[in-house]
Formats: C-alpha cells, sequence, structure tokens
C-alpha cells in the first residue's frame, strides 16, 4: 500500500501593499489577467481561495483541458480552500473561442459548486468564464454567474 504526504506549495502571483477584495465580478476578472496565458488554447479551470472579507489568498490552476473542456468536480475545487483554510472561493475559467457565454457544463458545475460549498460553509462567490470583448456579444469579455443572479 502506498501512503502520499500532502504538501502545500506558494509561488508569488503579485505583489501589492493593499490587496483588495475581491467583492465585484471585474476585479476577480482582472484578478485572473495573466492565469491564461501559459495554455490560451486550451481551458484551464482556477480556485481563487479567499478570506471572510474576500481577500486572495491563492490562484490554483485546478484542471487544464482540452479547446471546449477542462473536467473539475467538487473535491478537486474544496480540497484547494480547505487547505488554504479559505473562508470562502470564487472560480474562473477561460474560453478559447473568446465568447465567456456558459454552456450547460458550466451551469451544472456552478450548481454543484454552490451546493458543496453551503454544506461546507464556504461560500462560492462567484463562477468567471473568461473570454475577449471581440468575441463577447456584450463586449465585457468575461460572464459572472453572480451577476447573471446564477448564484
Amino acid at each position: 500500500m502506498k501512503i502520499y504526504e500532502t504538501k502545500l506549495q506558494y509561488s508569488l502571483v503579485k505583489e501589492s501593499a493593499v490587496s483588495t477584495p475581491l467583492d465585484m465580478a471585474s476585479k476577480v476578472y482582472q484578478y485572473m489577467e495573466g492565469a491564461f496565458d501559459n495554455n490560451p488554447m486550451q481551458e484551464s479551470f482556477w480556485v481563487i481561495s479567499l478570506t471572510r472579507k474576500n481577500h486572495p489568498i491563492s490562484r490554483t490552476m485546478v484542471s487544464l483541458g482540452s479547446i471546449s473542456s477542462a473536467i473539475v468536480s467538487p473535491p478537486d475545487i474544496f480540497r484547494i480552500a480547505i487547505l488554504a483554510n479559505a473562508a470562502a472561493i470564487a472560480v474562473a475559467h477561460n474560453h478559447p473561442s473568446g465568447d465567456p457565454a456558459p454552456s450547460r457544463a458550466d451551469i451544472s458545475i456552478t450548481r454543484k459548486l454552490r451546493e458543496c460549498g453551503s454544506l461546507m460553509n464556504i461560500t462560492l462567490i462567484d463562477h468567471i468564464i473568461c473570454g475577449d470583448s471581440q468575441s463577447d456579444p456584450q463586449r465585457k469579455g468575461f460572464y459572472s454567474f453572480s451577476e447573471a443572479g446564477l448564484l
């Protein structure tokens, strides 16, 4: 039988004198700037762990998928949140097509994460789908489940 050791590893994302709370979808979108640059033609799914006042603790990629999907599950997401001792989370992923409109799978995983977070007392504050403003019919460049009233 194999027994594994769990380790936390931190790497600096941004350095700032003042931590801005991620209390609006546009702030979460800005916080994710640069996260998708290494794999722009693949969907990647990220968890942002937050304090009780929505200040970011960490930003962690959970899944790197294909051009049209990234497979994630609630245990993948909440493992990160628990290890970071997060009071809340935001999740984000990109659509390589640039159109941030949610798919059925996006809606389904958001509902599951909201329910699981509620049971664990870890609030899902938003799920942001990142695209680009040219491909977005709304010209925002992102879709927010919270702004759409789905959280």
